[in-house]
């Protein structure tokens, strides 16, 4: 696939069509269920929440839940790891089971996975970096695409490199997050740092970092130059927010989930993660989210002791009812937009 076919699909159509925004890859938050809302309502793609390769290569249960993607087009997989067998095996085995794109993890700051010299460590060895890329490359004939940072700390703002590489190497996409890894979520991201990468390659580069509306969107837009952007944690209990970006940024704004629709949503996600995990796994699994969507359902929307009974409970029934009450009871609480008119 050419990079402009790669972006005129992320645009849904042709390569006018608008500029993409995509929901990026969440450890424990982009499971399989977010993600299909979040496609369902616009988002240009959605990438998996990161999984480890050299676990996925070894048939782990947990991983293959990461890395489905049933019912989800394009699928993209996000991979992590920091050797070359492991990463093509994984990447394979992706595609097998039905991955579109395969996506390489060169941004996670986590201790946990630096600690094992993947995620953001890479930055800090471009050439086992590029090693990796090429064996992923060479693993598969779909589209293969890589999220960074932009260096690991501040003496070493090295996205450019890295992304020049990926680009002789025939990736076909680059992500950059707006932060070093020393930073980790911490300060403001730096749009205009990323400019650097765009100038720096011809392939198709999306800037990702504290995006939570449109005008943020727009901003970043002017001040990176990317193709397009990525938002993510600002769509954890909005996973309607990305695809509302993308429909505004193409200039055909849809209108705001109501209400009702947004308790749909809610109850989807839920009763979804409870199917794909079962029932004791699901309930924990889900906790994160339904602190997320009643915090965006609007102030008021449960008092106190209601709440703390939602995100405790490990009866279902309980939860959904109470996640009903979080955005149907309260008298004309204000709803959060997009943050600028389209």
């Amino acid at each position: 696939m050419s990079d402009d076919h790669y972006l005129s699909v992320l645009r849904g159509g042709g390569a006018e069509a608008g500029v993409p925004a995509l929901l990026a890859p969440l450890s424990g938050v982009t499971d399989l269920y977010m993600r299909r809302i979040a496609r369902r309502y616009g988002a240009s793609a959605v990438i998996s929440e990161m999984v480890a390769a050299a676990e996925l290569a070894l048939g782990d249960a947990e991983s293959q839940l990461r890395s489905e993607g049933a019912g989800v087009s394009p699928h993209v997989v996000q991979l992590a790891g920091c050797a070359p067998e492991p990463m093509a095996r994984a990447a394979r085995i992706a595609v097998e089971t039905g991955a579109d794109v395969i996506d390489v993890n060169m941004g996670c700051p986590a201790k946990t996975v630096t600690g094992g010299a993947a995620g953001s460590a890479l930055m800090r060895d471009l050439d086992n970096a590029e090693r990796l890329l090429a064996a992923v490359r060479d693993a598969v004939s779909v589209p293969v695409t890589v999220k960074m940072r932009l260096g690991w700390d501040e003496a070493s703002l090295n996205a450019a490199d890295l992304a020049q590489r990926a680009e002789r190497l025939g990736l076909n996409a680059v992500t950059v997050h707006g932060r070093t890894r020393q930073q980790f979520y911490k300060g403001s991201a730096d749009w205009t740092a990323i400019r650097a990468v765009v100038q720096a390659v011809r392939i198709p580069v999306f800037a990702n970092g504290d995006i939570t509306s449109l005008s943020e969107a727009r901003a970043c837009l002017a001040a990176s130059g990317a193709a397009g952007v990525m938002i993510g944690r600002a769509a954890q209990g909005r996973p309607w927010l990305v695809g509302a970006i993308a429909s505004a940024l193409a200039g055909q704004p849809r209108p705001e989930p109501s209400r009702e629709e947004r308790a749909a949503i809610a109850c989807e996600h839920y009763e979804g993660l409870i199917a794909l995990y079962g029932p004791a796994m699901g309930v924990r699994h889900a906790r994160k989210h339904l602190a997320s969507y009643v915090e965006h359902a609007g102030p008021g929307a449960l008092p106190a002791s209601e709440r703390t009974r939602l995100l405790t409970t490990s009866d279902p029934a309980l939860a959904l009812e109470l996640l009903r009450r979080a955005f149907l009871d309260p008298d004309d609480a204000p709803l959060e937009s997009l943050g600028e008119a389209a």
